[in-house]
């Protein structure tokens, strides 16, 4: 029998297992009770729980099915010499695997082999994989699909409060607000349980929207909800930095607040003298009546929330986009403040945990800096290795793909809980440099679009076949456990690392038991900015019983940390810092018959897809990629709602069904980013990037739109379907 999971609550005592969804960041709870005799091995139940309160959305409900899926891979896959993929052993596959690699470092020398994570694996499998990559590679070629989602948002958080956990403060202070500023996330089809969160600040008027469509989350602040603020895409800095001349000009800042916790003043005053009311008009097209009515609902809220997400992040100025939302909160006193705070919405399920112990190019565990010789130290310490024998910093994701198969590139890639030939920007380029590539090894536990590129597919574990934790979007460390026993075959990356690590004569131990590595994880974190010293799984199973909930920095003796900055910033003087940001080199805006392209999620998908697309019930409900179109651009273009459309740049071209709806900008064109192959909307995205975090320009790019008259091809059915 489990208890219910650590964070107050649970519905009391039941024979089942409880855990956690396999999605989102939210991390919403439930219990899986076995279903024998049924299609799928168990049966969800949502179960109480602070972030989802019992519910669940249409992916959490249908979770199980991904543990019946037809075309579940349990024996490890190698290309032939015919080029077709066939089953093969696990020790001849480990085997040859551990001789090419080998091979390749003798040839070209330990940084020829990279590692692509995800921020979906356990915190003991990205532990073990930023270990594996630095010691048993000896590489420093690793980076993961992190950089795609949250990087931008972290580097922002960490210049600016000294620390980066995407919500500094438990998501239900968040029920108390009445207002609450999203920009740039949509809640309400990403992670449905999170609006009950919003209904304070709906019930108050005070939520308030920032998105160019009306997406279902801008449709909550209608019959007196909020607002909904409606800018052109791509205008989100300059819309900030005159959200911020507003509260400076009228004297609306906490100046109390800012005087005692804050440095940057003057510089931050200075950059958004420009930035009037009128100005931000032409730039973002909101009305300035509109912006000023905003910054002073902001700063007139008794409890008020900035919070932003990918839609503002995701661009080649996103760092300083999510710097100028900070210094917004800053002025107006919001961080370390009861009832008040900023956050950012961590996407991935476990996209806070998998940031924070490896899989970054420039870090070590517990967000050490991988350059600072104290921390490599203390963490060689822990590997029982010279420091020495660390790598230096590698190179970032996007770099990382782009120089596969070159001369400076690597020449073999080991991707791990990711689908890059979906994921990545500019998906046409990524597919060209995967197939440069001497090596590309996959591991999963379908046949992803990626795994159908590799010389060798490893067959691993699903969610509710695995103990582990993970760390949701509040620095929330929550326990995964497993209710069932993983089909013959299938291996956790954690046996899969620890038999190449024997292959490979690295040093160090390499458990296979979860509970051990998270042991050595939290002693490798002791002292970090992430500091996991204080937890174990058997302390967080007993934290369960009592009701009682564990928020990093959880340091060795301490009861972890709720809310971060009420005492002070995590930098050297304990205050944050307002960091000047001018508008980035002019982004070139659709002319002519152009439009901009934006790309988001949808209710039923989640990431690539490959799961998914997996899941009948989801499937069917979105078979294909379609393009939103406001009525008047698809009637200038002749194109009928349900009919076919071709939208291409010089990156690629994807064709899909015409979707008209009045809550898109007439200059504007949404396509969501969960399909595959022809209707992969990461074909027309930039991997331009940002200067600081490395994140790829995903949310805006210049297409043009014609019809097809006729049909070239059948409708795409989901994977697996005949």
């Amino acid at each position: 029998m489990s208890a219910p999971d650590a964070a107050g609550g649970g519905d009391g005592p039941s024979t089942g297992t409880a855990t956690h969804c396999p999605y989102c960041a939210l991390q919403c709870a439930m219990t899986l009770d076995p279903a024998p005799g049924d299609r799928v091995p168990v049966r969800v139940t949502g179960r109480d729980f602070p972030t989802n309160r019992g519910g669940l959305c249409k992916k959490g409900w249908t979770s199980a099915e991904l543990l019946a899926i037809p075309d579940r891979l349990t024996t490890p896959l190698v290309r032939g010499e015919d080029g077709e993929l066939r089953e093969t052993s696990w020790e001849t596959a480990l085997d040859t695997l551990a001789a090419r690699l080998q091979e390749l470092r003798s040839e070209h020398g330990p940084d020829a082999v990279g590692v692509f994570g995800g921020g979906g694996l356990t915190n003991e499998k990205a532990y073990q994989l930023g270990k594996f990559a630095r010691i048993a590679l000896r590489t420093s070629r690793i980076d993961y699909n992190g950089r795609f989602c949250m990087s931008s948002a972290a580097a922002a958080s960490t210049r600016a409060f000294g620390i980066d956990r995407g919500l500094p403060f438990p998501l239900t202070d968040l029920d108390t607000a009445d207002t609450v500023m999203l920009l740039g996330s949509n809640v309400g089809d990403t992670m449905p349980p999170f609006v009950s969160h919003l209904q304070g600040a709906r019930a108050a008027g005070g939520l308030l929207v920032v998105d160019p469509r009306r997406s279902s989350t801008a449709r909550l602040t209608e019959d007196g909800g909020g607002l909904h603020v409606q800018p052109v895409p791509g205008s989100d800095l300059p819309l900030l930095l005159g959200l911020c001349h507003i509260v400076l000009a009228e004297r609306l800042y906490d100046s109390e607040y800012v005087a005692a916790r804050t440095t940057g003043l003057s510089t931050l005053r200075a950059s958004v003298a420009s930035w009037w009311p009128e100005r931000v008009q032409q730039a973002t097209g909101v009305p300035a009546p509109t912006l000023r009515a905003l910054a002073r609902r902001l700063a007139e809220g008794r409890s008020t929330y900035i919070l932003t997400g990918r839609g503002v992040e995701q661009h080649a100025d996103g760092t300083d986009t999510a710097t100028a939302a900070i210094n917004l909160a800053l002025l107006l006193g919001l961080p370390g403040k009861p009832g008040s705070g900023y956050g950012t919405l961590t996407g991935q399920g476990n996209g806070q945990g998998g940031r924070e112990h490896g899989q970054k190019a420039d870090q070590l565990p517990g967000y050490r800096k991988i350059t600072d010789p104290e921390a490599r130290t203390h963490v060689a310490s822990v590997w029982g290795v010279d420091a020495d024998a660390i790598p230096g910093p590698g190179v970032p994701a996007v770099q990382l793909l782009q120089s596969a198969g070159t001369d400076a590139g690597v020449k073999a890639l080991l991707v791990h809980g990711s689908n890059v030939v979906v994921s990545a920007p500019n998906a046409g380029a990524a597919r060209a440099a995967l197939a440069r590539l001497d090596l590309l090894v996959v591991c999963d536990f379908v046949l992803s679009e990626t795994a159908r590129l590799a010389d060798l597919v490893l067959p691993v574990l699903q969610w509710a076949e695995e103990e582990g934790t993970m760390t949701n979007l509040e620095g929330r460390v929550l326990r995964r456990r497993r209710a069932l026993t993983a089909p013959e075959g299938a291996r956790s990356e954690l046996w899969i690392m620890a038999e190449l690590a024997r292959r490979l004569d690295a040093p160090g131990t390499w458990s296979l038991d979860p509970a051990e590595v998270f042991d050595e994880l939290a002693r490798a974190s002791a002292g970090g900015l992430a500091d996991y010293s204080g937890l174990s799984h058997v302390l967080l199973d007993e934290m369960s019983e009592r009701g009682d909930a564990a928020f990093w920095p959880f340091p060795a003796g301490s009861t972890g940390t709720q809310r971060l900055f009420d005492d002070g910033f995590a930098h050297p003087d304990g205050r944050a810092r307002l960091v000047a940001v001018r508008r980035a080199a002019h982004r070139r805006t659709a002319a002519g018959d152009e439009l901009t392209l934006i790309t988001g999620r949808l209710l039923e998908h989640y990431q690539s897809g490959a799961q998914t697309r997996r899941v009948a019930e989801l499937n069917d409900a979105r078979p294909r990629v379609v393009a939103q179109l406001h009525p008047v651009t698809a009637a200038d273009r002749g194109l009928t709602d349900g009919g076919l459309v071709r939208v291409s740049n010089t990156r690629g071209t994807v064709d899909a069904v015409v979707g008209m709806s009045p809550d898109i900008r007439p200059d504007t064109i949404f396509l969501p980013f969960h399909f595959a192959d022809a209707e992969s909307a990461n074909l027309l995205t930039s991997d331009a990037v940002d200067p600081i975090s490395a994140m790829p320009e995903f949310k805006t790019a210049i297409v043009r739109i014609e019809p097809i008259r006729s049909p070239t091809r059948s409708p795409a059915r989901g994977p697996g379907q005949a």
